[in-house]
């Protein structure tokens, strides 16, 4: 039986969990909130670096900013796009505006910024807004 581990949204305890229950709505062994909400994580430096590196499933982080129209636009079809991906990886939202040194980190240029990541490695980046479809599809598409 594989195991994966699963960073808590919450409380950013490490859980470990038999893979095949992943869709069996889990809880964190900590807190004991769901481990997987069909919503985007926002992160910061701390939380970034816990996600990447202890989580075995991929992580997806929309780089965005408040002031910026496409990613306004964006945001909702993220948070659709988190319901239907969930628990295959992890969504997150960074806020480019508040964690500027993470956004260098991360070398975005643009806004809005799709980031594709898996055991601490880029995997795929996008740029530009899109819909939940296109979100959907071009995660999909990188998995192959």
């Amino acid at each position: 039986m594989e195991t994966v581990h699963i960073v808590c949204p919450h409380c950013l305890a490490v859980n470990r969990l038999p893979q095949q229950r992943l869709d069996a709505h889990p809880k964190c062994g900590k807190c004991a909130k769901a481990l997987f909400t069909g919503q985007p994580v926002e992160l910061t430096r701390s939380s970034y670096q816990q996600h990447l590196l202890k989580n075995d499933i991929p992580l997806l982080i929309d780089c965005w900013a408040p002031w910026c129209g496409p990613c306004k636009m964006m945001g909702p079809a993220f948070a659709e796009a988190a319901k239907q991906l969930e628990p295959g990886l992890r969504l997150a939202k960074i806020n480019t505006e508040i964690e500027q040194q993470l956004g260098a980190q991360l070398n975005v240029r643009s806004i809005p910024t799709l980031i594709l990541l898996h055991r601490g490695q880029e995997r795929a980046r996008q740029s530009g807004a899109m819909n939940s479809a296109g979100i959907i599809q071009w995660v999909k598409s990188q998995s192959g």
